[in-house]
């Protein structure tokens, strides 16, 4: 059993946490778009987007380098505004047991936890990745402002 381990990072936006949330529950296919430095791809390959059991992939680039990630939709809470995405193929099982990424929204606050279970002790923690998913969160919120 790898080491287990969890980064949270909340970011105030200006347009409001509810939008920042909609294009990632209900618009994502926008995000190649809205964030085109760092999201090249997104595919949805079974059942519907937004919904439990839906699997995606992504092609996105984190530190310079394309990456790829298959997810599939494990949990969607309206009352926390939440969807919990896991990591089923790609990039990041070559590092990581698991990786779980869950996305909550409040009033004007968006919160990106990840949670892994590292392969080895020796593996660094994702930090490249939650910097990409800080980016992310600017250039929907620059979007959002601008429309």
């Amino acid at each position: 059993m790898g080491v287990q381990g969890k980064l949270i990072v909340s970011l105030e936006v200006k347009c409001g946490g509810h939008s920042v949330h909609d294009i990632f529950h209900t618009n994502t296919q926008h995000l190649p778009n809205i964030s085109p430095s760092r999201v090249k791809h997104f595919e949805i390959h079974e059942g519907e987007k937004g919904e439990i059991g839906s699997v995606a992939s992504w092609k996105y680039y984190e530190d310079g380098k394309e990456m790829f990630v298959k997810t599939v939709i494990e949990a969607i809470d309206p009352q926390t505004n939440s969807i919990t995405w896991n990591a089923i193929e790609g990039n990041l099982l070559d590092l990581y047991n698991s990786f779980n990424v869950i996305i909550s929204s409040e009033h004007q606050w968006i919160t990106y936890a990840l949670l892994y279970e590292k392969k080895t002790e020796d593996i660094s923690e994702p930090l490249a990745l939650l910097d990409y998913c800080i980016g992310v969160i600017k250039d929907i919120e620059g979007h959002l402002l601008e429309n």
